[in-house]
């Protein structure tokens, strides 16, 4: 291909693409993503959000000329995006930009703007699941207990991974567990006291830390981990486990792997892909399968 063709091609490809920056991630320092982005792409289409509204008005005003969207942020920008592609053909994309990036690792996008727009060239795409929480969209990890109190407390932080494990071991000592009732007879066996209750589409919470090392994006399940608050000599183990991929059932880890589930728990403070949310129980999970599609 002669070079005039191939910078056509380019064009011609990135005009029907959208990038969407969500300015508050990655400490702010979103100015180095977008002066290497127009280098490499001219004119490209952009937009600079600072409410969950201007992103949806803007995705929707760009909808029908665009097949590609891109998030440049954390899982919560990521999901604010996703909810607007749900079951169509439309394709996310990501440059990762956030404390924790679970969901991007987890769909193999890295900080590197040449290697995602050789992506977008190809197009190629899949079809990945998704869930909902009181038919609030989640698409990597969501939970409660003891992790919805943690990034309830964490979003007073600068963020970060150390001011995470800050806020975690401060949270620990003193978070009394919750209590959680299954209304299926099926699972009344599970019913008790934990510190954390987890629904996870993927693998880990982001910063490699993996919560439910089996989960699957694409299975129609999502896993329901149960964690029981676990005595000090434990937690080391815990910490190995999950950052090694290992963690599995034991005396204080239960995983149930559902496509809908309803419960309730006394409390309602919850995170949906790291974003801090208020949900009043009874609590309704059900899995959206097939329903995003992702660029590869």
């Amino acid at each position: 291909m002669l070079p005039n063709q191939e910078a056509f091609f380019n064009f011609a490809i990135m005009e029907k693409v959208a990038f969407i920056i969500n300015p508050f991630s990655a400490k702010k320092n979103y100015l180095p993503f977008l002066n290497e982005l127009k280098t490499k792409v001219e004119n490209p289409l952009y937009y600079i959000s600072e409410s969950i509204l201007g992103t949806d008005e803007f995705i929707q005003q760009h909808f029908e000329t665009t097949d590609i969207f891109v998030a440049i942020g954390g899982d919560g920008t990521i999901s604010t995006i996703a909810r607007n592609l749900i079951n169509t053909e439309k394709i996310l994309a990501i440059f990762p930009a956030g404390s924790g990036n679970g969901f991007s690792n987890e769909t193999q996008f890295s900080k590197n703007l040449e290697e995602l727009l050789e992506k977008i060239k190809t197009k190629k795409s899949r079809k990945i699941d998704t869930f909902t929480v009181n038919d609030k969209l989640s698409i990597n990890v969501s939970g409660t207990g003891f992790d919805g109190k943690v990034v309830k407390e964490f979003e007073k932080t600068t963020r970060g991974f150390k001011n995470y494990i800050k806020v975690s071991l401060k949270t620990f000592f003193s978070y009394k567990p919750i209590k959680l009732k299954f209304f299926n007879e099926d699972y009344k066996q599970y019913n008790g006291k934990y510190l954390m209750v987890n629904i996870a589409n993927t693998r880990q919470f982001g910063n490699n830390a993996y919560i439910a090392p089996q989960a699957s994006k694409s299975d129609g399940l999502v896993d329901m981990v149960l964690v029981k608050k676990f005595p000090l000599t434990y937690s080391a183990l815990f910490a190995f486990r999950m950052f090694t991929k290992k963690l599995k059932d034991d005396d204080y880890v239960t995983y149930l792997p559902v496509s809908e589930i309803e419960f309730k728990v006394n409390t309602k403070n919850w995170h949906l892909d790291g974003e801090f949310n208020k949900i009043k129980s009874p609590i309704h999970v059900k899995v959206q399968p097939s329903s995003l599609n992702i660029l590869i």
